[in-house]
């Protein structure tokens, strides 16, 4: 994306004019914009908070009575009861999406001179504010800490609602002895408890859409929203748990055990279905446990693609009315899932590879100039020649800025798959240094999903920035380097003055990796309008293993045969907001109709009341909307992405790679001269958070200084302490330290 397209906001061709009129005209403009994105984010908060208030009210008396006016008000509608269920908990998540598609629309213009507005007035926010730094579930922000504590009282709430209700029915049901009390209030809980488990499966599927249009609205990135995936995927197996667990209590009491497992009912729950739900959850459970997940990844991989069949039973076990009450979180994720599996199907191009000393390979993907991404970006890569299956998750270490046609990201061994992926990299190199054509099987064919990321690139709201990286990490700071070096270069007003980059690396080796940005670019870098300032830290190595002034360096770039790919696909729900939305808004309308048209040509012909039945065809008519109605827009946006790229000239990217190996060789000799002044390299210590940032709190005044972390869960842990700390004990005319992690934790 180029640099105009992207700042635009700043400058209003509009105002170039100077007319008074034209800018009469731009105001009244404004004002509209501004008015229309207050009522449609005031709505969305409307529509939002009631839903929320929804769940605490219909374990209560009062609820439950609202609860029972509604459907038998509705239920006589075409949809019948599932209908009435589906549109109360379920439409308003379809509404917050279909007015986040205008409201995204009419704030892409604003976005990036809102950000710059916001950083003229230092002050905390909830987001930023690191409260729990120590524990089993992270950093903790205090927006975060509310989130939980909400989650946490609405499950405490249910249950004590739930209990006082069924305590009331016990007179109802005649003459009980004691311990046909307990058993019948043990029934009821085990009940209640899969009723809250199923209200907090509705939020369950929200955090893993990596395109969603709620998470580009809240400007969430997916790989930050996965973390509340696991948190709620624990609650709900722990509660699904004491569900069965208390039905089997109650049925051993009966003595009844075998025959209510296997039964399947017709007219309620089908509990052997609900029996292999419960199985497939719990696989999928303890294969995510850390332990687990860690030591053998490929085996959590693929144990989690079992969701399918989990929300299958799932949906057999409960019925259609009770599954359309999580229906709106699934389908969103199935609207994901589908349009990540027509982005995938296309080969990548992979322009050139780069093999560093430390390990580390550089891949620089083909992408079409109108594919948008910022700076901490990321992408998901699968190469076919290694596996079939397997998907990895990398930052992109490119700026937007260093070229449209192309992106780069950058690679670490750690395992069997990276570890293949270095030899064939390697491979490439031989051949290219021998001068032999690459051989067909040393070819790499890649298939990418993404690039996700930040709506907005937040790095550029802060006026100063602390950069910590703990190895690999380094690569999404690369790329903001590059990305705040270029706008600097273009004059850009409101950008950071201050960069301090932190970079600890276990060996010197991993220093190459500078190079993928072309150090020599940024080294030294300090000018009036930016100074950038960097320490690295060399931890196991107590001196340095060359002579001062000399570098590891990578092989060159070895450039890859194009005829067999092409670009990555511009179908990505972080991409085009026209078409996405449209792919949204015409399967939701599409999901809507198939059961209307299940119902009247179906069901209601046909007197069709199996509870399991009726689940499955509800899904089934989800499928088959995605596949109808999203594959239509899917197809023609595929026609209009082989249109616009006809459009472009295919010598585009060899010019912009040509351009940048061209600049990288001009300043080379002028880094190898100035690289030991421009940064400091320390050995044999790590960083000492508390000194750094005690210096930059004397030094920097008092402005919102941004701090990214992208390094392992202790790395974050002491970061974070220290901005709690400093925040805590700040003078009044001192910084405000916010917290952003840009680490991928799968």
């Amino acid at each position: 994306m180029a640099v105009d397209e992207l700042y635009s906001a700043q400058h209003p061709l509009l105002l170039s004019n100077g007319a008074h009129d034209n800018k009469q005209n731009v105001k009244i403009r404004g004002f509209f914009v501004s008015l229309a994105k207050w009522a449609l984010k005031l709505t969305m908060w409307v529509v939002f908070v009631a839903w929320v208030a929804l769940f605490f009210l219909v374990p209560t008396d009062f609820g439950s009575a609202l609860y029972d006016d509604w459907v038998d008000a509705t239920c006589g509608t075409l949809f019948g009861e599932t209908g009435s269920v589906l549109l109360l908990y379920s439409g308003p998540i379809a509404i917050i999406v279909l007015l986040a598609v205008p409201y995204l629309l009419i704030s892409g213009e604003e976005q990036h001179e809102e950000l710059l507005q916001e950083k003229r007035t230092p002050r905390f926010r909830l987001w930023t504010f690191p409260v729990l730094v120590d524990g089993p579930l992270g950093v903790v922000s205090a927006a975060e800490l509310i989130g939980i504590i909400l989650f946490v009282v609405f499950v405490l709430w249910a249950v004590y609602s739930y209990t006082v209700v069924n305590f009331e029915m016990l007179p109802s049901y005649g003459d009980l002895t004691l311990k046909e009390k307990r058993v019948f209030m043990l029934q009821m809980s085990a009940y209640s408890f899969g009723l809250i488990s199923l209200s907090c499966l509705a939020f369950l599927f929200l955090p893993i859409t990596r395109g969603s249009i709620l998470l580009r609205l809240i400007d969430i990135p997916f790989e930050h929203a996965t973390r509340y995936h696991i948190w709620l995927g624990n609650l709900i197996m722990f509660l699904l748990t004491l569900h069965g667990l208390c039905y089997m209590i109650v049925w051993a009491i009966r003595g009844i055990v075998p025959s209510e497992i296997i039964e399947w009912k017709s007219d309620g729950g089908a509990n052997f279905a609900g029996v292999i739900c419960y199985v497939f959850g719990l696989l999928i459970w303890v294969t995510t446990l850390p332990p687990v997940r860690k030591r053998y990844f490929e085996l959590f991989f693929y144990t989690h693609q079992l969701y399918i069949l989990f929300v299958i039973f799932l949906a057999l076990h409960i019925g259609d009315t009770n599954f359309s009450k999580a229906a709106g979180g699934i389908f969103l994720f199935m609207l994901d899932r589908f349009l990540r599996f027509c982005q995938s199907r296309k080969t990548v191009n992979v322009i050139s590879t780069t093999s560093f000393p430390c390990g580390t390979v550089k891949l620089v993907l083909s992408k079409p100039g109108n594919l948008p991404y910022n700076a901490l970006s990321f992408i998901f890569l699968r190469v076919r020649e290694l596996s079939w299956l397997q998907w990895h998750p990398f930052s992109v270490s490119s700026s937007p800025l260093d070229g449209k046609n192309h992106l780069s990201v950058l690679i670490k061994t750690v395992g069997d798959w990276t570890t293949k992926l270095s030899g064939q990299v390697s491979d490439i190199a031989d051949e290219s240094q021998l001068e032999l054509p690459v051989q067909p099987h040393s070819q790499i064919m890649a298939s990418v999903e993404g690039p996700y990321g930040h709506e907005s690139p937040y790095h550029l709201m802060y006026e100063k920035l602390i950069l910590v990286a703990g190895g690999s990490g380094i690569s999404p700071f690369l790329a903001i380097l590059s990305d705040i070096i270029h706008l600097s270069k273009e004059k850009k007003p409101g950008l950071p003055k201050h960069v301090l980059l932190v970079w600890a690396v276990k060996g010197s080796n991993e220093l190459s990796i500078f190079s993928a940005i072309g150090m020599e670019s940024i080294c030294p870098f300090s000018t009036d309008e930016l100074n950038i300032e960097i320490q690295t830290y060399v931890t196991q190595e107590s001196e340095p293993s060359l002579e001062e002034g000399n570098l590891h360096k990578p092989t060159s770039p070895s450039l890859l045969s194009l005829a067999k790919g092409g670009s990555m696909s511009v179908l990505v729900g972080t991409g085009n907001k026209i078409w996405v939305g449209s792919y949204v808004i015409l399967s939701t309308i599409g999901f809507v109709i198939s059961l209307g048209l299940l119902d009247i040509c179906y069901i209601n012909p046909f007197s069709i009341s199996y509870w399991w039945y009726k689940g499955l065809l509800f899904v089934a008519c989800m499928v088959i909307s995605i596949f109808i109605f999203g594959g239509l827009v899917v197809g023609l946006w595929c026609l209009w992405e082989k249109r616009t790229i006809a459009r472009e000239e295919v010598k585009e990217d060899g010019e912009k790679i040509d351009m940048m190996q061209h600049n990288a060789a001009t300043d080379k000799n002028l880094c190898q001269e100035t690289l030991a002044n421009s940064y400091s390299v320390r050995y044999g210590c790590r960083p000492d958070f508390r000194e750094i940032f005690g210096s930059v709190s004397d030094g920097w005044g008092h402005v919102d200084v941004g701090v990214i972390v992208c390094g392992p869960p202790t790395l974050q842990s002491s970061v974070a302490k220290e901005c709690r700390l400093q925040n805590l004990k700040r003078r009044k005319n001192g910084p405000i330290f916010h917290f952003n992690s840009h680490s991928f934790d799968l």
